[in-house]
């Protein structure tokens, strides 16, 4: 190999890799979109550095190492700014956070990185070339990653493909006649009593607006799966989804299945075919980040989670952090804005599903609304001051949000509150963390005394069973209300809890 006509490709390369790693990482919840302007921005900025060094200092191998060297310090920058969350040092009597300590010494290397190679009278030839396979190999495991998702994903992309398509049903006539379904997931919004158990805390004023407007808010409101994308995928599809853990094996991480499963809901479709428009709120994570399937898929926030996090690993995180906190309150505050406009911009029936990512750390709000001064990563000490906190915020906007649906609206709608599963914020033993993950509120509006047909252990697995059967006639059987256990690391590793939590 003739090491003079070697071509620093290295920099654009290790530029590119970030990005692309990042992706393949989160490729079952990432849409390739999200990570197309960032591969272009990082390697078309590196590019366009190497091109102008080479040129002003007459060497394109210097100039690919020093590209280099300042695409490493910029993406590795937030890495080591995380492991050293919560570490301080004092100089005198200045204190000295984690960012002010990484600045000064990542300046440092940059700028003896810079003198070193700019001054070296060595030839540097014969390191471009390894550098290139080097980075080279690291984009290609990044891609062969993508690469295994997309054969995967082929396999369950027609999840419920075997099912005949559901005819139209409902004659025009009768449309006008069906109501609106309003799906609104509070995240993380723990039952009554498990508020009263851990934290002392009377929500009572709450829960007693909700019946007093008409809500039958279940007593003893528990999740079938305590992980969002698993509880999501398992009442949007209207059955358990412990089976994955046979199908998919304990030890996986792929969220593929319910992913799909809750995009391409059976729900959603049942819906559809009866003259629904799916209108979707944008949540800006994972499952519920967007839908293709929608007829509206509402975007409230500009900044993805996939963006927040790969900035959050360069050197803009200390300027990133305050921004992407702003994002996510403006998320939520026009989610809830929103919510209420649909019945004068949308054409009906709508079903409206939206995912609403409070009281669920991070803690964005107070009690009355106002911003909290955290970034996306504060871990306080004081659990329940902020999650009971940014509770009574959520309470005041759903307040607000049910007397405009309710007051608006030409046939009365209906309205199912309700949380993918509990607080997860506690510990103690087994039986204790159990209750807190799967405690929840789950409330239902049911117009024409749809409510009788409810009862105080209706899990969600059984929502959409019990509101097809009393509107639509659709002959569901109601399926055992039980309750399974997993963590976010081993999300298919399902215990069933249910007789533990019931204390049979």
């Amino acid at each position: 190999m003739n090491l003079k006509k070697s071509i620093p490709a290295h920099p654009v390369l290790l530029a590119v890799y970030p990005v692309l790693f990042l992706y393949a990482q989160n490729v079952d919840f990432t849409p390739v979109s999200e990570a197309l302007a960032p591969m272009a921005i990082a390697g078309g900025s590196s590019l366009l550095l190497l091109l102008s060094l080479s040129f002003a200092l007459r060497d394109r191998d210097k100039a690919g190492l020093l590209v280099s060297l300042a695409v490493a310090i910029f993406f590795s920058y937030g890495h080591f700014s995380e492991a050293m969350t919560g570490w301080a040092s004092r100089l005198g009597e200045v204190n000295l956070s984690p960012d002010v300590m990484l600045m000064h010494l990542w300046g440092a290397f940059l700028g003896v990185g810079i003198y070193a190679l700019v001054k070296t009278r060595r030839d540097l030839r014969a390191l471009t070339n390894p550098l290139n396979v080097v980075t080279l190999c690291l984009v290609v495991l990044s891609l062969a990653r993508v690469v295994s998702y997309e054969l995967r994903k082929n396999t369950w992309a027609h999840s419920g493909s075997g099912e005949e398509a559901e005819a139209n049903v409902v004659a025009l006539g009768e449309m006008d006649t069906l109501p609106d379904i309003y799906y609104i997931i509070l995240d993380a919004y723990a039952s009554q009593d498990m508020l009263e158990e851990i934290w002392d805390y009377d929500n009572h004023e709450f829960i007693d607006y909700l019946t007093e407007k008409g809500f039958y808010v279940v007593r003893e409101g528990r999740s079938n799966h305590t992980i969002t994308f698993v509880s999501l995928a398992s009442s949007l599809n209207m059955e358990y989804l412990n089976y994955l853990g046979d199908e998919l094996g304990t030890d996986s991480k792929d969220r593929t299945r319910p992913y799909q499963m809750t995009q391409n809901s059976k729900v959603m479709r049942f819906l559809k075919a009866r003259g629904y428009k799916f209108v979707h709120f944008q949540s800006g994570w994972g499952t519920t980040a967007g839908n293709l399937y929608a007829d509206r898929d509402i975007k409230c926030g500009n900044v993805s989670e996939f963006i927040g996090v790969l900035v959050r690993t360069t050197i803009l995180r200390p300027l990133a952090n305050r921004f992407i906190s702003h994002d996510r309150r403006a998320v939520v505050l026009c989610t809830f804005a929103t919510l209420p406009e649909l019945q004068r911009v949308v054409e009906g029936p709508r079903f409206v599903f939206a995912h609403i990512l409070v009281p669920h750390p991070p803690f964005l709000f107070g009690p009355a609304g106002e911003p909290l001064d955290t970034d996306p990563g504060f871990q306080p000490r004081d659990w329940s001051r902020y999650y009971l906190g940014q509770l009574e915020f959520v309470n005041k906007k759903v307040e607000v949000l049910v007397e405009q649906l309710l007051s608006e609206a030409e046939i009365p709608p209906i309205i199912i509150l309700q949380a993918d599963h509990g607080s997860r914020l506690g510990a103690g033993p087994p039986e204790r963390i159990h209750s807190e993950f799967h405690g929840i509120l789950n409330a239902y509006y049911l117009p024409d005394d749809g409510q009788d047909l409810l009862y105080d252990s209706i899990t969600p697995v059984n929502t959409f069973r019990l509101i097809f059967n009393l509107y639509f006639d659709a002959g569901y059987d109601l399926l055992e209300d039980r309750m399974y256990f997993s963590r976010l690391n081993r999300p298919y590793d399902f215990l069933d809890v249910t007789d533990s939590l019931r204390g049979t």
